[in-house]
């Protein structure tokens, strides 16, 4: 079983295929387990966004925690907060790109809710390269990003959802954000010569330490909420892959005795208590191996403490993402029920410890065939692998769920009350 090399690159936060070049196997299950967005470009492509803060330093040099941190004088813990949403459905969603929600698929998309038990949408509003995907009057948010509208009539999409009885999620992309980054560099990680940092894919993350980043993303989930969405899904929850490796040598704002685990799972807290008293749901998106392996310190995830502080938690387990060994399966992408069992099995064991403060699970699970894996290593993805996937996940007490494929084309026949 691999599942050392996995530790190790969890404990290193070197998730991205750019940084393990021993072992094929983990380089194609880290290559598209780096996040939603490397999975969701099946077609090759990735975005990412940029950030920009007000005092940059270098990094090590931190500076004083600003009293105006978001969160930095909340109270102590008490009580978990109540659900804000405790009439909310058992949800059963698919994640639609905000083309297809202002596009003709949409029709496609919501026929497919209304013949099956399906019932909610996973919708950019913040996408992966850092666009409010829709038409905003909100001056302070025309002012840090970029509005796009490919969802051209945002108002007439709420109606639509209600009238299919849809339940919406906005999902919004938090700190890959190349917008934000290329508009305002001070927010973002600054190299050298002046120039914003990027990966090698050009994609550019904003700064988590940052309180104009934190205030911004929550400003797009409040607008979310006047819209009509009862839950907000943030994801890139987190500081770029094999950040650790070039931490001091860039300059960046940080906060003095502020971890990265520690300062994302405040964003996360900070989010929850904005949004809470709007009576929205506050979600994110989590590697699915976060529950088997330490936290990853590189990149500033925790999925206990991020799960503290949210209602609902979606990691991302979709057997492709798993290698040779996981879970005692050689190729878990061929065998998703023993994989989805095995990760639920982990993910009870991570979270049942925080009693009340255990969130809703809902897990992304994998609707699209990984051919990346290369003959032998995966199979075509269809109605009985789908199925074999929500059997595991309703054996292991699990029975919400969110249904990833980029292309927003979803396998038809399935049975999702397997």
């Amino acid at each position: 079983m691999n599942i050392t090399w996995a530790i190790l690159m969890m404990a290193l936060g070197s998730v991205g295929v750019q940084n393990v070049q021993t072992d094929a196997d983990v380089a194609s299950v880290l290559q598209s387990a780096a996040n939603t967005a490397i999975v969701s470009n099946q077609n090759g492509t990735t975005e990412a966004p940029e950030s920009s803060s007000g005092t940059g330093t270098t990094a090590g040099t931190a500076t004083p925690a600003p009293s105006a941190l978001p969160g930095a004088t909340a109270a102590a813990d008490g009580a978990p907060m109540a659900d804000p949403q405790p009439d909310a459905p058992k949800v059963k969603g698919v994640y639609v790109t905000a083309y297809s929600a202002g596009g003709s698929r949409m029709d496609t998309l919501l026929n497919l809710i209304d013949q099956t038990e399906l019932n909610a949408m996973v919708i950019d509003i913040k996408d992966d390269a850092g666009y409010i995907t829709y038409k905003t009057d909100n001056a302070e948010l025309q002012q840090m990003g970029k509005p796009q509208p490919f969802i051209r009539d945002i108002g007439k999409l709420m109606e639509r959802l209600k009238k299919h009885e849809v339940y919406p999620i906005a999902r919004i992309v938090v700190f890959k954000d190349s917008v934000l980054a290329k508009k305002h560099p001070e927010l973002s990680f600054v190299k050298s010569d002046g120039s914003v940092w990027h990966n090698k894919g050009g994609d550019s993350f904003v700064n988590p330490y940052n309180e104009n980043v934190w205030k911004y993303n929550v400003e797009i989930a409040k607008e979310a909420v006047k819209l009509g969405f009862k839950e907000v899904q943030f994801d890139y929850v987190r500081f770029p892959e094999g950040f650790e490796k070039r931490a001091d040598s860039l300059k960046y704002t940080k906060v003095a005795g502020k971890s990265r685990v520690q300062i994302v799972s405040d964003f996360v807290k900070y989010a929850k208590q904005e949004l809470n008293p709007l009576g929205v749901r506050v979600s994110v998106d989590i590697f699915g191996y976060a529950a088997s392996v330490p936290a990853a310190e590189g990149i500033g995830q925790d999925f206990v403490k991020i799960s503290k502080n949210v209602d609902v938690i979606s990691p991302m387990v979709y057997p492709s993402h798993y290698s040779t060994g996981w879970f005692d399966v050689k190729d878990p992408d061929k065998n998703p029920y023993a994989t989805i069992k095995g990760s639920m099995v982990d993910t009870h064991k991570k979270l049942n410890p925080l009693g009340s403060y255990k969130p809703v699970i809902r897990p992304w699970i994998q609707d699209f065939t990984a051919s990346w894996l290369g003959g032998g290593h995966y199979i075509k993805y269809g109605k009985q692998q789908v199925e074999d996937q929500i059997r595991a996940l309703k054996e292991q007490n699990v029975d919400e769920f969110l249904l990833w494929n980029a292309s927003n084309r979803y396998t038809s026949g399935v049975d999702y009350e397997k």
